[in-house]
Formats: structure tokens, sequence, C-alpha cells
């Protein structure tokens, strides 16, 4: 059935930053990035208001127009190769809040997530890419800056290349209905919320405690850039600006130490927390000094290390986790008040 262009100015306007317009095209990978990014953070969604007709064209095309596309080459795309960079790193730091406690996460998860990002850019209207070849770039660079959320740049950077190097245009399949797609498109939604939720409301501390540490190394990335670096400060602070509205305290200032201050000054108490914890578990005072501490995780770690105890393997492994979790915190030191800036 033709798709009508009133309609889908009509859903672009009631849902677009959610990709009902898209779902109604069948545009299923543009929905989904709709949906992970609300829009491409709204400016994708106005963008596009341009953009309907062309792809309400594209969506009725005949069947041999679109079999006459196979086998060519699509022309280079810079907006393409920028979103896939761009959407590249935005799933790696969401990885990297949501899935760093897991083992060998910089060799496997932070590359399965890039490439993923990668992959649904490509994969956006007539066009794809080929999947083991961009994943398996992604793995391939993950090395680089391993154990620093920095290694995201090159990991995004080396997949985008290689999806743009073997893009090609999508094979012609039947149709699939409706229920269908939005099965697979549940799935793949709760795929990426899913962890996240599950760390925002099971481990809201901890979680806090990456995002702060997360965006303040994205901000690092950028600061040899002047115009860059504000630019980014103010995408990063407008849900707080908006939140302030909304609570009917508009009286923030237009500094951004002073906004950076005050969201400091939250998530510092939940790192102090964090600190907290971590003297208990290896049984110190707080204040303990870095002999100490070093010390005493030598002592703890040969009690509990799980070839030490065999009997109890699974309380040894935790305990053992643990206690290097909680050294890790104390060998770091707490952060200059002003450090992001």
């Amino acid at each position: 059935m033709a798709k009508g262009l009133l309609v889908t100015y009509a859903l672009w306007a009631v849902g677009g930053p959610a990709g009902l317009h898209h779902l109604y095209l069948g545009r299923d990978s543009h929905a989904l990035l709709w949906m992970l990014t609300l829009g491409g953070g709204g400016l994708g969604w106005l963008w596009e208001f341009w953009k309907l007709p062309s792809f309400v064209a594209q969506a009725n095309r005949t069947q041999g127009q679109r079999q006459r596309s196979e086998g060519r080459t699509p022309p280079l795309s810079l907006t393409r190769f920028v979103a896939q960079m761009i959407v590249g790193i935005y799933f790696g730091l969401v990885a990297l809040i949501s899935l760093s406690f897991m083992a060998n996460f910089y060799i496997v998860g932070l590359p399965l997530a890039v490439g993923l990002g990668v992959l649904l850019v490509a994969a956006v209207g007539s066009q794809t890419t080929d999947f083991k070849n961009t994943l398996g770039a992604a793995f391939l660079t993950s090395p680089i800056f391993y154990g620093r959320p920095i290694a995201i740049l090159p990991i995004s950077l080396a997949a985008s290349i290689t999806a743009q190097k073997h893009r090609r245009y999508k094979a012609s399949i039947g149709s699939e209905t409706l229920s269908i797609r939005l099965y697979r498109l549940g799935l793949a939604y709760l795929a990426f919320t899913g962890p996240l939720a599950y760390s925002a409301f099971c481990n809201t501390a901890a979680t806090l405690s990456y995002v702060a540490e997360t965006l303040g190394s994205f901000l690092s990335w950028f600061s040899f850039f002047p115009l860059i670096g504000p630019l980014m400060e103010s995408v990063l602070l407008l849900p707080y600006r908006g939140w302030r509205l909304l609570v009917g305290d508009p009286r923030f200032s237009s500094s951004y130490f002073q906004e950076w201050e005050k969201l400091y000054k939250f998530v510092s108490s939940f790192q102090d927390e964090k600190r907290q914890l971590a003297y208990q578990v290896l049984s110190l005072s707080e204040g303990a000094s870095n002999e100490e501490i070093h010390q005493r995780y030598r002592e703890l770690v040969k009690i509990w290390h799980p070839d030490h105890n065999r009997h109890r393997t699974e309380e040894a492994e935790r305990h053992f986790l643990e206690i290097q979790a909680a050294y890790e915190v104390l060998s770091q030191p707490r952060k200059p008040r002003g450090s992001w800036r």
C-alpha cells in the first residue's frame, strides 16, 4: 500500500523522536535509531522535516526499481560517516556506564557495543554494510588504550571506516507483518535499555559514579579544542537546565563552572559513599595511608584467593572481587573540585 506524505508528517509531529514515521515507512533501522537516541537528540528529528518527501518516495518505489539498485555501490556520504562515529561513541558510553563491571569488558563488551552502534547507522534507509568486517574492525582495535574510556574513539573510527568501505544497497526482501517488526524492535530496545535500567535502579550509587567518570573523560577529549568543548558542555547541560525549568527554578547562571559545580556536589556525595564502602570492605578507618591500604589489600588477597579456598569457591570469589574493587577505588587519588573543567 502506498505511503501518504500527510500521514508521514502527522506521525513525524506526534511521535517523531520515537521514530513512528519511520516505522510507518518501513524504515525499521531508522526507527530503532530514533528510539534509542530520541530523534538524534532532537536535532535529527527537526532536520528530517525537509527529508520526509524523499523518504516517502523511497518507500513507494516498486520492487523492480529496488532490484535495479542491487549490485551497485552507494555514493560515499560524509553525513552518514559522522553519524556512525557519533552513535558508535554513544553506544560505547552507554555500555561503559551499564556494563563495565563485566570481565573482559574492554575486549568484548565495549567493541561489540560500539560496532553495533555503527552498524545501526549503516543500515539506515536503503543501505547496509558487511556485519562481520565491521565488528571485526571494532574488535581488532579494542586493545588500543585498553582499560581507558578513550578506547571508544579508535574503535568507533575503525568500525565506521570499515562500514563505509563495505557499504552496499540492501537486497530486496518480502514485506513482513507489523507484529514481527515490532517484536524485533522491542527486543533490540530492551537489549539496549535493560542493562542501563538495571544499573540505574539496582546500583544507583555506582551508576552515578560511572556517569560522572564517563562525562569527565568525555569532556577531557575535547579540552584541546576551544570551540568544541563549550559546545559539548552546552549539549550535556541541556537535560539539567530543562529539569531546573520544570521544577520552577529558572535562576541558574549561564556560567558553566557554577552549573558543573552543582552537579559535582550531587555526584560527589555518591563518590564519598563509594569510598566509605571501600574502607569497610578492607576493614580500614577513613583516612588510612596508602601504605596501610596496600598492606591490608595484600593480606586480604592472600586470605580470600580462590585457589586457597577451594572448599568455598563462590564465597571466596565474591570476597576476592570486592577486595579488588575496593582497592581500586582507594588507590585512585581524589579528583580536585575543578578537574572536570
